[in-house]
């Protein structure tokens, strides 16, 4: 035990909310003068408070209070330590409780050297708060890094939000602060009361590590139930590696939680809810895996997740944690994928969150040409920082650990990788070479794909970069980044803004569609059509589809056709799979009355039967990845808009045929190369009737004949439907799964 000070001047400190070791402060001290204990205790609304024996009960004596703020001080003649609980009377009640600082900070020296070291693993399992029986005490253990602060207190609906009751101590004066208080539970409120250097109170904080806060608008952190959770997904991860290899079929739906659907009065759905209906909901289409947009807490609707307060914490909007494991179980348990947006490029400056967290830029760069991003008026994390780099690489792989997420999509990399990204000249800072290239954040995604792939075999990583930053899919050892996986935005912008020109005019841009076949291998792509592009003015994607209706659906079932069978995996964001006519709104559900409109009914069709042509085609999906999955027919063919290509899978796969005819004319005897002698079965045509198409088209087949074409053995005769994407495939074949 801790020698005692003088009770006057530490009184100054405790009302003052200065202690910074209150171990030596507060509880049952040794008093080197006498030989003999003092205790001391702050409880403002005390009326009394007397010190008994554990366990009889036995009043060993009554502690005076020393100043009107309600701190109690007495020393006790006893030579040896001694078992003992707090009696105290207030508001005309009695109760007996345990001091916190009868017990030792749970937070251990080998955990801090880890963190201090930035690879401790799991961070989270030591910061933030964890109910824990400590010295054979139920409790709960409160633990933050500050290491600029001159002290730190937890507060909470405990202690009236008083930072004078329970001050932290900072273990070895680490700047990591802990203290465990005996008998707090699940559901208890919290925040953290720092002082500056200078001793000014800075504003409340919420948690970096909480495991769940409060429903917006209200900011307080919750100590999470850690009851542990029960899970059925053991066939799922089993399996899943496999599900998740580059040569399998990748189908991602991307679903904002809070507008797909929404109850009868307009408020959000449980995620147990959305689980039951969103689930069959994308099985029914074939998708293969989610991805939500974030799930971190957040706390405005309006940034859909994009800035983040609790990297930790499933946000409270539809549920609790367990309530989110149940969705992600039962997707699992359906053979349906998850992934999670995680955004490390930035944070708000809400001063409950990360923004000058102990007084200093703590999280963030001080100067504003490194540490602010004026296009979202965000902070910028200082990946240089050890402690940041740790806290920010545990908060992606706690959700594959705690939550069984399959993957992660790393948000705005592009925003990372350069120093003076949407920065003009003078506005940014070179690195220490001169460059323009962010080593600490390229050193820090390096090393997060590195622990994810290490420590979670089967999962995968998927970077939004919008650059051409090299090897942004190639391992690290080869000098790569290490995502499993690369937006492929060049595709998605030059696509959209082909499908965007009246087809009159196609001709004179011809080579912006076939342009991503040039790079189409540079990395492992996925195709994205997500929810940026559909918002702020820039339509749905039928709306940015030319002509009248029956030619923008047209266009739009062509267009799908098209994505569908390009090398790379398939990303479409909600309400595109039917066809949405309006821009996406995060205030309201989706437009499901449209599904009634035949048109859009179509267009879902379409999308179910293009996931499971995909699906259980080999050549569609299994050299998604590799050059030698993809051959030119004609990509020249300007006057007609019309492009056709080969797919390849492995060598048993039958080889599959696709035309794609952007233009409203039908051709007639068409010729196009066929690889192999044989019939070839008309496995999808966006024209048919079914999609709300002109059923121009093949009667099913076709039969090769022997005059080569277009540097092919053989050749088809076909006819080629208006405004449609055909495919053919070598028989036999067949599309039962």
């Amino acid at each position: 035990m801790s020698s005692a000070v003088s009770i006057k001047p530490v009184i100054n400190q405790i009302v003052s909310a200065q202690v910074n070791h209150p171990y030596d402060t507060f509880g049952l001290n040794h008093c080197e003068n006498t030989g003999y204990f003092s205790l001391t205790i702050f409880m403002p609304n005390a009326e009394q408070v007397e010190v008994i024996e554990r366990g009889t009960g036995k009043l060993i004596c009554q502690l005076p209070r020393k100043n009107k703020a309600g701190v109690y001080h007495k020393k006790i003649r006893r030579k040896t330590p001694f078992d003992y609980q707090l009696k105290v009377t207030d508001n005309a009640q009695t109760r007996v409780i345990d001091n916190p600082y009868q017990l030792s900070p749970p937070l251990t020296d080998f955990d801090i050297h880890l963190l201090n070291q930035g690879c401790h693993l799991y961070p989270y399992n030591v910061l933030g708060t964890h109910q824990i029986e400590h010295h054979g005490f139920h409790g709960v253990s409160f633990a933050v890094w500050a290491p600029n602060a001159s002290a730190v207190a937890v507060i909470g609906d405990f202690n009236d939000w008083d930072g004078r009751c329970h001050p932290m101590e900072n273990v070895n004066n680490s700047g990591y602060w802990s203290l465990f208080i005996p008998h707090l539970g699940a559901g208890t409120l919290y925040k953290f009361e720092l002082k500056s250097q200078s001793g000014e109170r800075l504003p409340l904080k919420a948690d970096p590590f909480a495991a769940q806060a409060q429903l917006r608008p209200e900011t307080a952190s919750v100590v999470a139930d850690n009851k542990p959770y029960c899970w059925h997904d053991e066939a799922w991860l089993a399996k899943r590696q496999a599900r998740n290899d580059r040569s399998a079929p990748i189908s991602i739906y991307e679903v904002h939680l809070g507008s797909w659907k929404r109850d009868k009065d307009g408020e959000f759905l449980n995620y147990r809810t959305i689980a039951d209906e969103l689930i069959p909901y994308a099985l029914s289409l074939g998708f293969t895996h989610l991805q939500l947009m974030p799930v971190s807490e957040f706390p405005f609707d309006g940034s859909w997740g994009y800035q983040p307060i609790g990297l930790f914490a499933a946000t409270s909007r539809f549920g609790s944690a367990d309530d989110f494991r149940y969705f992600i179980d039962k997707c699992h348990q359906h053979d349906l994928g998850v992934l999670v947006d995680w955004v490390p490029g930035h944070f708000p400056s809400d001063e409950h969150g990360l923004s000058q967290f102990d007084g200093t830029h703590l999280y963030e760069h001080a100067d504003p040409r490194q540490g602010f991003h004026p296009d979202w008026n965000t902070l910028i994390y200082n990946y240089g920082r050890t402690e940041v780099a740790n806290f920010l690489r545990a908060s992606a792989l706690h959700w594959l650990e705690k939550f069984h997420v399959d993957g992660i999509r790393v948000d705005a990399v592009a925003s990372m990788l350069y120093l003076d990204y949407s920065r003009e000249e003078g506005e940014w800072l070179p690195n220490k070479d001169g460059g323009r290239e962010n080593l600490e954040a390229v050193a820090f995604i390096k090393r997060f794909n590195e622990e994810l792939y290490r420590e979670y075999p089967g999962c995968f990583s998927v970077a939004e970069e919008s650059t051409s930053w090299p090897g942004v899919s190639k391992p690290t050892d080869m000098g790569g980044l290490g995502f499993g996986y690369k937006w492929n935005m060049g595709w998605m912008n030059d696509s959209l803004e082909y499908m965007a020109t009246d087809p009159v005019h196609r001709k004179f841009h011809h080579n912006e569609l076939s342009f991503s076949l040039v790079y189409a291998f540079d990395e492992n792509f996925i195709l994205p059509l997500s929810h940026d592009e559909v918002v702020h003015g820039k339509r749905s994607i039928l709306g940015r589809m030319p002509g009248d209706t029956w030619q923008q659906f047209a266009n739009l079932r062509a267009y799908y056709g098209f994505m569908w069978t390009h090398p790379g995996k398939k990303l479409l964001f909600m309400g595109s799979e039917f066809g949405q006519g309006k821009e996406w709104d995060h205030d309201s559900e989706l437009d499901w009355h449209q599904l009634d409109i035949g048109w859009h009914k179509g267009v879902q069709q379409l999308v179910a039967d293009l996931n499971k042509i995909y699906h259980t085609t080999p050549a569609l999906h299994q050299r998604d990845c590799e050059p030698s999955g993809f051959y030119w027919l004609d990509h020249s063919n300007a006057e007609q808009s019309i492009y056709s290509y080969i797919r390849y899978g492995n060598d048993d796969a039958p080889p599959v045929i696709v035309v794609c005819n952007f233009t409203p004319q039908v051709h007639e005897e068409f010729v196009i190369g066929a690889p192999c002698e044989g019939r070839y079965l008309e496995l999808l045509n966006t024209d048919a009737e079914i999609y709300g198409g002109s059923n121009q088209g093949n009667q099913g087949c076709v039969v090769t004949n022997d005059k080569p074409a277009q540097g092919q053995s053989h050749s088809l005769t076909i006819t080629v439907p208006p405004l449609s994407t055909i495919v053919f495939v070598l028989a036999p074949f067949s599309s039962k799964k």
